[in-house]
């Protein structure tokens, strides 16, 4: 059964019936967001099963998606370019936004 709720393709895992990968669904569940909330996300899933079988294939093989999640994070990051190289003006902007928002709520004065 719980084949039937993830395909492997492409070297990588996706809800079955859908261009939706295994990776958006465990992030999602990871960061607390609820089968509802994930649904409302993505709404190619189009059902809850959908949601609850890709929960249930993560829980059921967590070591082994964990160890995928992490290489895939592993070579996106040596296969990127930092933005603050690619787009120096774009970086400069977000980080004196990111500073601004900090001393507003105070989390920039420790």
């Amino acid at each position: 059964m719980e084949r039937e709720c993830i395909e492997q393709r492409n070297g990588g895992y996706y809800v079955a019936g859908t261009r939706i990968s295994l990776d958006s669904v465990v992030y999602a569940f990871n960061r607390g967001e609820s089968p509802e909330q994930i649904l409302e996300n993505f709404p190619l899933l189009d059902k809850m099963s959908r949601i609850y079988g890709a929960i249930a294939f993560y829980l059921d093989h967590k070591a082994e998606i964990d160890r995928y999640l992490d290489d895939v994070g592993r070579e996106i990051e040596a296969n990127s370019i930092p933005l603050s190289e690619e787009n120096p003006e774009l970086w400069e902007r977000l980080h004196r936004a990111r500073q601004a928002m900090l001393e507003q709520t105070g989390a920039g004065h420790e």
